[in-house]
């Protein structure tokens, strides 16, 4: 009994310690931007497309006074999006381009802690370098405000920060989900869906942790506060051509002549400020998708 004792000990510990080292962190990787030349006009439209604003502007509804304070309810508590402002104090004036990649690719703050995955790192991990850079030099020239940030109202055990280290090993897959020799329409328009506009965060649906069940790619899903369901996006379910995906991106009208609402309304001011090149790529994109049976 005490040997059956001792070795259950040693693999508790063991366990302990393999979960303590699995959810460290990943390192910064230092440098990978050095000698990069940034285009701030460059990074505008990725801005836009990655949908920065949405999330992040503040109470006076300005998409470019990055704030935050927005508030999004979801099944593990309520959490607040961040100011990202150029204010050095509460804001992130006073990153270096490393730290904003880092956050925003790895999910891991300047001082080693890591993001709640409501940013959609799993999705930004697959931009460019030279997108990360522009778009950083884009959001440098916005202005700073001085709001503090408000904590994130979640629960034990979900605000242990170094858990989600082990969210990621499991869940944060940054590969494309669409594979293969692709017409350079449809490459765009899957880098502008599954990278910068993470659309599948809200289309597809996730399983009791969390994670996105790719195998029903942007078959849609119930709303983060389990509110609301958002529809399916395959061509199978969404029947429309291509032409009336780029009238919706752009003016917000089905075919039907329905407006756009909810959530969905940032989603296309932000994708109307693109060229009529990536909204028909988007719309190649989701013409393209499989559709699980």
């Amino acid at each position: 009994m005490r040997n059956w004792t001792a070795g259950l000990g040693l693999l508790a510990v063991l366990g302990v310690g393999a979960a303590w080292v699995m959810s460290a962190p990943p390192n910064p990787k230092s440098g990978a931007f050095a000698g990069m030349i940034a285009n701030a006009n460059a990074g505008e439209a990725v801005f836009w497309a990655a949908g920065c604003a949405s999330c992040h502007m503040g109470a006076a509804q300005d998409p470019l006074v990055l704030a935050g304070g927005m508030a999004f309810e979801t099944q593990f508590g309520t959490f607040h999006a961040p100011n990202i402002s150029t204010d050095a104090t509460h804001g992130i004036g006073a990153w270096h381009v490393d730290d904003f990649a880092r956050a925003i690719q790895q999910g891991v703050s300047p001082s080693g802690a890591h993001y709640y995955p409501a940013l959609p790192y799993s999705a930004y991990a697959k931009m460019t370098p030279q997108d990360v850079v522009d778009l950083k030099a884009y959001m440098d020239s916005l202005p700073a405000d001085a709001t503090p940030n408000m904590p994130h109202d979640v629960g034990f055990p979900f605000n242990i920060r170094r858990a989600l280290g082990l969210w990621k090993v499991m869940f944060a897959d940054d590969s494309y989900h669409v594979q293969g020799d692709l017409p350079a329409d449809v490459q765009r328009g899957r880098y502008i869906v599954e990278a910068l506009a993470h659309c599948a965060e809200c289309h597809t649906p996730r399983n009791a942790l969390g994670g996105l069940d790719r195998s029903k790619w942007m078959e849609g899903a119930k709303s983060a506060d389990g509110k609301t369901n958002i529809p399916p996006i395959t061509p199978k379910k969404l029947d429309w051509s291509a032409a009336d995906i780029v009238q919706y991106l752009t003016t917000g009208f089905t075919p039907e002549y329905d407006s756009v609402g909810g959530s969905m309304v940032h989603v296309v001011e932000n994708m109307s400020k693109l060229p009529d090149e990536d909204r028909a790529a988007v719309a190649a994109y989701l013409l393209a998708l499989p559709d699980t049976p």
